[in-house]
């Protein structure tokens, strides 16, 4: 491995918690190059929710590449544009009466954040934007600013200017109502808070904790946008795509956001891919105003197109996600009550989930001791406190339960020293 270490930057963070080479994968499983097995509840961070190299998937992929499918075609029209699109219109915005236009703002997450607040201030023409503690959002400047981390700001070297957090849901305990302090304050003409242009929130903060959002907080939150005249911004980069169950984190809570950020598992296979869905009132851009060079990727387009056809031209993957889910919550729930001494914290939804420790270094630990296990999980949270899953919605229900024993093993192992 010394290659790594030689030539790339001290930057790299997976790798660290993970020092094997990886050559393989498939389903839920990677493989390093000496052949050892992992089973992999990180999922690409969310971007592999159709698991490694799906098979249906790969066969659409192979063909479109070996008939020479065009791969680079910035936004121009493409045979595999317009498939994407029909089939997104029929599969997933049609059934759920939403009336959006398709923005592709570049290849990631921090892509669309970045697009959806460009175009809230040129439609609203004010600046500030409102956050939520412990948010995240991406890594560019824009994106960054609308991000909790403290470490991650900091990172940017600069001011991050023009937005303000407020509590998400939970923050306080529930000691006082809902909105309380953001409504006053918008009430308030002596608070200071600049009037804003949108709200960008996430169903789940994934980042941030596994953090999920009451859906009566989502209702209220988008009341509050609609009483006050402000867009509401639903970051459904790493929830989407049926991570909650459903393909949006917010369709539960009956809510129909101003604007909709996707991207990781949208692409169905780790291609890069985003979308930022627009109502068409908002879609006021002039034709270039805001480009990037890699806003078609074709394949990913591909890839996206049969994810969508395969599984969710039906409800089949929706209720197995909140099935899993629920065996989860019913195991993180029998841990937490078996350390009672431990401030144990189960956490999540669907097959988002977490548990929260006392501490960074216990949640490390607990993965550490996973990973030699052949279990692969990250840490999430403002200290790295939280445990976290994000296992393929694909799984099996045997590879779930070798991954509960694992996950049950290891913290026996870590709290039990």
């Amino acid at each position: 491995m010394s290659i790594f270490e030689e030539l790339e930057s001290e930057v790299r963070s997976y790798s660290r918690g993970w020092p094997v080479v990886f050559d393989r994968a498939q389903g839920s499983w990677l493989h390093d190059e000496d052949g050892k097995p992992y089973l992999d509840f990180f999922a690409g961070a969310g971007a592999l929710n159709y698991g490694h190299n799906n098979p249906k998937l790969k066969a659409a992929l192979i063909d479109y590449i070996q008939r020479d499918g065009v791969t680079h075609a910035l936004d121009m029209f493409t045979v595999a544009k317009r498939d994407f699109l029909e089939t997104f219109k029929e599969k997933i915005l049609g059934p759920r009466e939403l009336d959006y236009k398709v923005v592709f703002p570049g290849p990631g997450g921090a892509n669309a954040v970045e697009a959806a607040l460009k175009l809230a201030r040129k439609v609203t023409g004010k600046e500030s934007v409102i956050n939520f503690t412990n948010a995240f959002h991406g890594m560019t400047l824009g994106a960054l600013s609308v991000t909790g981390n403290s470490m991650k700001r900091g990172g940017a070297g600069i001011p991050l200017v023009h937005a303000t957090p407020m509590p998400y849901d939970r923050y306080f305990d529930g000691a006082m109502p809902d909105f309380m302090y953001f409504e006053k304050l918008l009430e308030d003409s002596g608070s200071g808070l600049n009037e804003p242009a949108a709200v960008i929130v996430e169903g789940v903060q994934g980042e941030g904790g596994i953090n999920a959002a009451r859906l009566d907080w989502l209702r209220g939150l988008s009341e509050l946008c609609e009483r006050h005249h402000i867009l509401l911004i639903l970051d459904d980069v790493q929830m989407g795509c049926g991570r909650t169950g459903a393909f949006f984190s917010f369709e539960d809570a009956g809510i129909k956001p101003d604007m909709v950020c996707l991207s990781k598992s949208i692409s169905g296979y780790g291609i890069p891919m985003a979308l930022t869905l627009i109502k068409p009132e908002l879609d006021v851009w002039e034709p270039g105003e805001h480009n990037g060079t890699f806003r078609g990727i074709s394949p990913a387009f591909v890839t996206a197109t049969e994810a969508l056809r395969t599984y969710w031209s039906d409800d089949e993957l929706e209720k197995s996600t909140k099935a899993k889910g629920e065996r989860i919550a019913a195991a993180f729930k029998d841990i937490v009550e078996a350390y009672p001494g431990a401030s144990l914290l189960a956490k999540g939804r669907g097959l988002a989930r977490g548990i929260e420790f006392a501490d960074g270094d216990l949640a490390g630990a607990v993965c550490k001791a996973a990973f030699e296990r052949g279990l692969l999980m990250e840490t999430s949270g403002p200290n790295g406190e939280v445990m976290k899953l994000l296992p393929p919605l694909t799984l099996t229900d045997d590879e779930l339960t070798q991954g509960l024993s694992i996950i049950d093993e290891s913290i026996a192992t870590v709290l039990n020293k």
